[in-house]
């Protein structure tokens, strides 16, 4: 964990008066990718437009859904199945965008409201550089997502730099409390197999973090869970769930892959200290029991929820788990609906409902 300085830069968000919000804040809408690539569910792709369709359905009664399509005659397909599904409103707005996969958590342009609600500031988007999580080679229609994003919600477009070097960032290695801490981890920007910024050690990040989060002190958990295809997201390992709360997730068999890892970055959240240099709130989650599919472990987590205006959906997997995380959740989160979503279908995708949704705050959100 690591405290920045006050400097800042003249020209960067946060010296603009630029930050970004946590999830809870008030959205203006929740963005989705149609799905489409069949290769990313071999052999499980037929359920996974139904799973979208449930998603969109409770979404689109809390807030807009702004809908990325394929094609015309993907938008006719979409539409039908959300038809049929009772999920098709005038809450869901349709995009014509050509995608290579849907995980617009990645993929998507991190949006910043103004930290001062009575400035007239005009909206800004952060559009990070993508490459596939440094693995696949099919990215080049998803890295001009984000550009296209803040285009459609009338936000200035930025690209953060580091250097001559455009920075590489997914949104699911990063949380944040709105209130200047931020979640990641070793494994996915320091690792030296990672291949996202080679020239970018902890203490770039962190400046970085500073300059376009509005962030004051980062909490650097260590390896993600088994199965992650993206080198330990964090979104599936601790979230930031009130200013100063976080739920992390715990394996309780000490016997299982995830047992040491995730004890350890447990003990790092103990340790950690908020901007006053008050201890934070941690709450423990469950880890389900491990899903397997074609003999390989998929990436299966509770902490892959998402935080939508009136609700917050929760990836379930059909395990005595599901139960213990859907109360806690409830608790943790009174005024809001705790809607499970069955993903163990969608998880073979490597990627659950976090990974899938990029919210767009309301201008100026507190």
């Amino acid at each position: 964990m690591t405290k920045k300085s006050s400097h800042r830069k003249p020209s960067l968000p946060t010296a603009l008066g630029y930050r970004m919000p946590a999830e809870w804040e008030p959205h203006e809408s929740t963005w989705l990718a149609w799905p489409h690539f069949r290769n990313d569910w071999p052999g499980k792709f037929e359920p996974i437009p139904w799973v979208y369709a449930e998603i969109v359905r409770n979404l689109a009664r809390h807030e807009r859904v702004d809908l990325i399509v394929n094609s015309e005659l993907l938008e006719k397909r979409a539409r039908a199945v959300l038809e049929k599904a009772d999920a098709l409103s005038d809450n869901v707005r349709f995009h014509r965008w050509r995608t290579d996969r849907v995980w617009t958590r990645d993929s998507g342009c991190i949006f910043l409201t103004p930290s001062d609600v009575e400035k007239d500031t005009s909206a800004l988007a952060l559009h990070f550089q993508f490459n596939a999580w440094a693995k696949y080679p099919n990215y080049k229609h998803d890295e001009k997502v984000g550009k296209r994003m803040a285009k459609a919600a009338g936000a200035r477009v930025l690209h953060p730099m580091s250097g001559k070097h455009r920075v590489v960032l997914e949104g699911g290695s990063i949380d944040v409390n709105g209130k200047g801490l931020l979640l990641t981890t070793e494994e996915c920007l320091l690792s030296t197999t990672q291949q996202r910024n080679p020239p970018m050690d902890r203490v770039v990040y962190e400046q970085m973090f500073t300059d376009y989060f509005g962030v004051q002190t980062v909490i650097w958990l260590g390896e993600g869970i088994a199965g992650d295809d993206t080198h330990g997201h964090v979104d599936d390992l601790a979230r930031f769930v009130a200013p100063n709360t976080v739920v992390t997730m715990i394996e309780p068999n000490a016997q299982d892959e995830n047992y040491s890892a995730l004890q350890l970055n447990l003990g790092r959240l103990r340790a950690a200290r908020n901007a006053e240099g008050h201890k934070l709130e941690v709450i423990e989650l469950p880890m389900p029991r491990p899903v397997v599919f074609e003999g390989r472990r998929l990436p299966a987590s509770y902490a892959n929820f998402y935080i939508a205006n009136g609700a917050v959906l929760v990836p379930v997997f059909d395990d005595p788990n599901d139960r213990v995380v859907l109360n806690t959740l409830a608790e943790l989160f009174p005024a809001r609906e705790i809607v499970p979503i069955y993903s163990g279908d969608l998880i073979w995708g490597f990627g659950a409902l976090h990974c899938m949704t990029q919210q767009q705050p309301v201008a100026g959100s507190q």
